[in-house]
């Protein structure tokens, strides 16, 4: 199958069963792009992930968009976009109509609120793939611990804590760790 078809049906399946959200899509879209097709490497895809953070708009089209145009150039940036959101479009307008038609229904609330732990399931699933990656360079799985990184610990002991301490705004503090990250870095660099 040609690599643009791979991709398109790649996040159809990534908008169709994406339930709950950007950050729920990560997962489906690591298991697609990653392990079940290898387009990119683990590493690869988490720093896509990270410039999908940063930039403003969803994360799964942030992600759909960076991961088209990584591999497929603009055509693999149109058919990743569309595909991630074709599939949801959709559902909203059946969802729409029918919950409109039935929202006084008591088991629309019962599913919707069953839904909900799955949702943060997927968000968690997706935080603590990240984290791992961050601190040890690999997935749960292959975790080593001689391969500890120190320095990002500490970033992101800092962030956590400045976050939940103080309040600061989670833009400002993204942006403080990459600075004080690439400071770190470069001075580790030069030495």
């Amino acid at each position: 199958m040609p690599l643009l078809l791979k991709l398109f049906f790649a996040f159809i399946q990534v908008g169709l069963f994406s339930v709950g959200g950007g950050y729920a899509a990560i997962p489906l879209i690591q298991e697609q792009i990653v392990n079940i097709h290898g387009l990119l490497s683990l590493e690869e895809f988490s720093d896509l992930i990270t410039v999908a953070e940063m930039t403003p708009g969803p994360i799964s089209i942030n992600s759909a968009t960076f991961v088209g145009m990584r591999l497929g150039g603009i055509g693999g940036v149109l058919l990743c976009s569309l595909g991630c959101i074709i599939p949801s479009f959709c559902i909203c307008l059946i969802l729409a109509h029918f919950y409109y038609k039935y929202r006084s229904f008591g088991g629309v609330q019962t599913v919707l609120g069953a839904l909900r732990p799955a949702v943060v399931a997927l968000i968690g699933s997706a935080g603590f793939s990240i984290l791992m990656l961050g601190l040890f360079g690999s997935d749960i799985f292959s975790v080593n611990l001689s391969d500890f990184r120190v320095v990002e610990f500490g970033i992101f002991a800092a962030a956590l804590f400045i976050l939940r301490k103080f309040k600061v705004s989670a833009v400002a503090v993204i942006l403080g760790s990459g600075v004080i990250g690439t400071l770190i870095y470069t001075v580790a660099g030069m030495v």
